[in-house]
């Protein structure tokens, strides 16, 4: 699984870092950071679920 973000899409929610803060976490500046983009396939709900939650669609999951 690969994960993608596009910065451009996002605002900065952190509805992903609450799902799966294993994957994302918010920096001190207030901007998104991937901190893996190729979690282990035990993170896949949350990862899934983070994608879900995005309000503005910035994050992909790919297989």
């Amino acid at each position: 699984m690969r994960v993608v973000v596009d910065y451009r899409r996002c605002i900065s929610a952190a509805s992903c870092t609450r799902a799966a803060p294993e994957v994302f976490e918010m920096a001190p500046d207030g901007t998104l950071r991937l901190l893996q983009d190729e979690p282990d396939e035990a993170l896949r709900a949350q990862v899934e679920e983070a994608a879900d939650y995005c309000p503005t669609g910035a994050i992909t999951v790919e297989d």
